[in-house]
């Protein structure tokens, strides 16, 4: 952690988003000080990024509407969650984690003095669990999956495996997660499935429209591209664009910068616009590709499209694809799934599929494009997968009732 946070502060001057990092955490203490209501009760969540939020947020809702006289701090790690989550209306303070360092950790717990807090998914912080734990202050563990490959069942592993008691339970993603915790002699275990199945249906619910994306989706089928993360996603999505001139794309790009969208359309043979260079009487018909140069929407903007592809999956973090699954589209994603649940799941129910060339992409395409049958059956599969696997958020706050 401390070599951590010197990098961030080296390379800060070069990266916007470290620079955005340290920022949030020159004024993280000023913050607390400010917003901290006196004499409040104060419930934490703490998610490292924008995905862990995701899964987290139906339990901050549900929590929040049950328990109204209780505060809400919600944590984040990264900047990709914060800067996109800072004005959360489902949260009374949003801010950075102060760094796992023993001097951090007891300020920030002494200015928050929460009645319990809520680690989503891999989040094992040990100086804050230590600490948490002396204070007696019940800890849970929420959407964790535990994996063999995972430290705590390395012969090395001793001090991260104590770091584990200082739960007070664990609400593990699936039995295999649980099988591997009791392996390690734990039996404050639950498995409760994923909250995040829960979010993808209520905003799949919430009313939501845009009238430029309405009016760019007029121009015939789309393809939404999730989240693109890196080249290789880049690679592919613009492959495809090419060879399909007669299919609308809409590309969010998972980090959006001058350079990456310069890249999206350079990539791009046909006319390319970026969101905010639209207005509600842009003229489309020219337009093969929307580019959204804004966060916050892919989640209601998947409700848009036919097919879909969503990016992170070449490299170790594959971006949510319940968000589009839960529309009953068709997804494609990269290859690295092995720490993933839900993905192998779709492709087991043809909903899903992996992608490991551009090859593979455009053979995956050609034969659901036309394929109206096929397309019909995976949504009502789709659909059907994502209702069997919602209810985590009311069987945790059940939990926590009992426990």
């Amino acid at each position: 952690i401390i070599l951590y946070d010197i990098a961030v502060h080296l390379v800060a001057p070069f990266s916007r988003k470290p620079r955005k990092m340290m920022k949030g955490h020159w004024v993280v203490y000023e913050l607390l000080r400010q917003q901290l209501e006196k004499d409040a009760c104060y419930i934490w969540f703490h998610a490292a990024s924008l995905g862990e939020f995701e899964q987290g947020r139906p339990l901050i809702e549900k929590i929040r509407a049950k328990y109204p006289d209780y505060r809400i701090l919600l944590t984040f790690f990264s900047p990709s969650g914060y800067e996109v989550r800072k004005n959360y209306r489902g949260a009374d303070i949003v801010c950075y984690l102060p760094f796992d360092k023993p001097r951090n950790v007891r300020k920030f717990l002494d200015l928050v003095n929460p009645c319990m807090a809520f680690f989503i998914k891999y989040e094992f912080w040990k100086n804050y669990l230590d600490e948490l734990h002396k204070r007696r202050i019940p800890v849970y563990s929420v959407s964790s999956i535990f994996r063999r490959g995972q430290i705590f069942f390395k012969w090395y592993g001793g001090i991260y495996r104590k770091s584990l008691k200082t739960f007070t339970h664990f609400m593990v993603l699936n039995k295999q997660s649980e099988a591997n915790l009791r392996s390690l002699g734990f039996s404050n275990i639950t498995v409760t499935g994923d909250p995040l199945f829960d979010n993808a249906i209520a905003v799949a619910a919430t009313p939501w429209s845009n009238s430029i994306i309405k009016n760019f989706a007029r121009q015939g089928d789309l393809f939404i591209a999730g989240s693109i993360s890196d080249k290789k996603d880049m690679e592919l999505i613009s492959t495809l664009a090419n060879n399909h001139r007669d299919t609308h794309f809409i590309i969010v790009p998972h980090e959006i910068s001058e350079e990456v969208l310069n890249e999206i359309k350079f990539n791009l043979d046909g006319y390319a616009l970026c969101y905010s260079e639209c207005n509600e009487s842009t003229d489309f018909s020219d337009t093969q590709a929307l580019i959204i140069d804004y966060l916050g929407d892919l989640a209601y903007l998947y409700r848009y499209g036919k097919w879909a592809y969503v990016g992170g999956g070449f490299t170790p973090y594959l971006h949510s694809i319940i968000e589009a699954t839960v529309y009953g589209l068709p997804v494609a994603f990269g290859p690295l799934i092995h720490r993933k649940v839900t993905p192998n799941e779709l492709i087991e129910l043809n909903i899903g599929s992996v992608i490991r060339s551009s090859r593979e992409l455009e053979g995956w395409f050609a034969t659901l494009k036309k394929n109206q049958t096929g397309l019909e059956t995976i949504r009502k599969t789709a659909q059907e997968y994502t209702r069997q696997n919602s209810g985590a958020t009311s069987h945790i706050v059940q939990l926590l009732l009992q426990v």
